[in-house]
């Protein structure tokens, strides 16, 4: 697990411009075959929770799961970690809206037959779908999160959105919010409620 993180911190910096002698030590010491092209952190949380809820170990079975900080670099990380770099598989979670992004950066990157699992919004929408708006604001309750919630559904702007679009505004109106009830949610979901595009993009690692 330490190799893997410090895999992923490396890739991070060699996206960033840096070298790419580290991340190349390291993925030969880490065993890693498989990188997951996430767009950002609560994505790679709720991909974490899922897995962990799996009972798998991503990092022992040589899968990293990175979080890009968006859909516009999946062409710089997939020159890096797919065939013109370290040659490893690309599997891709993304939004519908930035499923070109992903498309145009794997072809350039000269993935044949890219595995991109597409949200139908995005991977929020898709949990609250998934859980249902009760059970979300649930969450928002044990989490201590309802006078802020309460707050938020008093804004103008809020009162004619439907619920699950007033949660989906919720959670990314505060640094940090999307991440920790990306894993939350997902923790939360039976196996048989877990979003189709999540549970295929594990099924397929």
């Amino acid at each position: 697990m330490a190799d893997i993180r410090a895999f992923r911190d490396e890739v991070e910096r060699w996206a960033a411009g840096g070298g790419g002698e580290a991340a190349r030590e390291l993925a030969g010491r880490s065993g890693v075959r498989t990188a997951l092209l996430l767009e950002g952190l609560s994505d790679l949380a709720a991909v974490e929770a899922l897995a962990a809820g799996q009972g798998r170990d991503l990092a022992a079975q040589g899968v990293c799961a990175l979080s890009m900080g968006g859909a516009m670099s999946v062409a710089r990380y997939a020159a890096l970690l797919g065939p013109p770099g370290l040659g490893l598989r690309l599997v891709g979670l993304c939004d519908v809206g930035e499923e070109g992004f992903y498309a145009r950066g794997l072809r350039r990157a000269g993935v044949a037959d890219p595995s991109v699992f597409v949200c139908a919004a995005d991977l929020e929408d898709e949990l609250i779908r998934a859980l249902g708006t009760e059970g979300v604001e649930e969450a928002v309750r044990a989490e201590g999160d309802l006078r802020a919630w309460q707050t938020f559904l008093h804004q103008p702007a809020q009162h004619a959105r439907p619920r699950q679009q007033q949660l989906r505004r919720f959670l990314g109106t505060k640094k940090g919010r999307k991440i920790r009830y990306g894993r939350l949610l997902t923790e939360a979901l039976t196996p048989e409620r877990v979003p189709a595009p999540l549970k295929d993009l594990l099924a397929a690692v």
